[in-house]
């Protein structure tokens, strides 16, 4: 049984095998008078519309449940809740607070578990990005991704998938808010080239992708005065864009806060595929689910 918890279960093969399945006339109805368990302890747009519409694009039936309603660990516990939820749904998708929950429900081996997002890392959002990019590009070869920001969970998601697809990374973080280093020496051990700097101009110089995502992550907000002063400099301004290679593609997993981690003009601007991204959030879901079932 194959679980989807961080890109570095996959391998080279599987992610160009997952791109490949995007596609929407690929979905087959694999979850035809099945359920599939969406359980979502924090709030969610993007994540619950689109992992709602995979299921129903797959011919199954989601079912949404909050947090509360089980309270993984606390009322019941996770291995516990994740036996019950097999016994009704082909697969489980979780986005939760702690990482570890979602490993104790993959060791339970009793349904095909995938990471809807986590504190340490957010798979499905790298597969919509990658495809977002192979849209545009069509090959990876030469290519490089800019980071721009907190080395948060979609960061190191995102340094794996990129190690993965042959892209180089450069990560431009504050100092005290880098990305994981295991993560960043799983993508050299893949042979490509990975930056780290403090500088976003460095980073972003010649880059063919420009990323960023929020400086307070749900759950920080207690710390969002802190995290503006460390990050003062690291807005992605159309004058940092034109620091990139001509034709950039500036990507954002969002909520946007536009006028901190991101200028207005740069988001809503013509080289922005943020909502092409946020399209694709279903597509990658739809793909994982229907690989994942079909393993």
């Amino acid at each position: 049984m194959r679980h989807l918890l961080e890109m570095d279960q996959l391998s080279a093969a599987d992610l160009d095998e997952l791109l490949d399945l995007c596609a929407p006339e690929r979905a087959e109805p694999v979850l035809a008078g099945r359920g599939v368990a969406l359980i979502f302890e924090k709030p969610s747009n993007r994540t619950r519309n689109a992992s709602e519409m995979a299921v129903v694009g797959l011919g199954g039936h989601p079912i949404s449940i909050r947090g509360e309603e089980i309270g993984l660990g606390v009322r019941e516990s996770v291995d516990d809740v994740t036996r019950v939820l097999a016994r009704y749904h082909a697969l489980i998708g979780a986005r939760v607070f702690d990482h570890r929950h979602l490993e104790q429900m993959a060791a339970v081996e009793a349904a095909p578990i995938v990471n809807l997002l986590s504190d340490m890392a957010h798979p499905t959002q790298i597969v919509a990005d990658l495809l977002t990019l192979r849209q545009r590009w069509s090959k990876f070869d030469g290519r490089s991704v800019a980071w721009v920001g907190d080395g948060n969970n979609v960061a190191r998601s995102l340094v794996l998938g990129c190690g993965l697809a042959g892209l180089s990374v450069r990560l431009a973080c504050p100092a005290g808010h880098a990305v994981d280093p295991v993560a960043v020496d799983a993508a050299r051990a893949y042979g490509v080239d990975v930056l780290e700097t403090v500088r976003p101009d460095e980073a972003v110089a010649g880059a063919d992708a420009v990323y960023t995502d929020v400086w307070v992550s749900m759950g920080q907000e207690m710390h969002a005065h802190q995290k503006e002063d460390a990050f003062a400099g690291y807005t992605v301004t159309a004058d940092l864009m034109a620091q990139a290679a001509p034709g950039a593609v500036f990507l954002h997993c969002l909520p946007a806060h536009r006028g901190l981690e991101v200028a207005a003009e740069v988001i809503d601007g013509p080289a922005s595929a943020v909502w092409d991204q946020a399209e694709n959030r279903m597509h990658a879901a739809r793909a994982v689910f229907q690989w994942l079932i079909t393993q």
